[in-house]
């Protein structure tokens, strides 16, 4: 029985968690700041992965889909690789880590 109420407690708090960002909202801020380098749709650009010399993930990807939240938000915020961090308050990057989950 404990075991049942654990998974309960934790299943709310994800979903709490999930439902406390704003996918619409994130892809305001995904289109202002992002989709120069990761497109629209979460699909990379490639003259600017070119230019770089880097391999970019689609953002629907399985791999970029399987990272947490919290890394998907200090991907944004803090770069990643060739990538410059984009300046981003909480709320926002939480709405486009909100948004980017709906690319899968």
């Amino acid at each position: 029985m404990r075991t049942v109420t654990i998974a309960i407690i934790l299943v709310l708090v994800l979903a709490g968690a999930a439902f406390a960002a704003d996918a619409a909202a994130g892809k305001t801020v995904y289109l202002a700041k992002c989709k120069g380098c990761h497109g629209a749709d979460g699909t990379p650009n490639a003259t600017i992965a070119k230019m770089k010399g880097v391999t970019m993930k689609a953002l629907g990807s399985k791999e970029v889909q399987a990272k947490s939240n919290a890394d998907l938000k200090k991907d944004s915020t803090a770069g990643v690789g060739k990538m410059l961090p984009v300046k981003l308050t909480d709320a926002e990057a939480d709405n486009v880590v909100a948004f980017v989950r709906t690319l899968k």
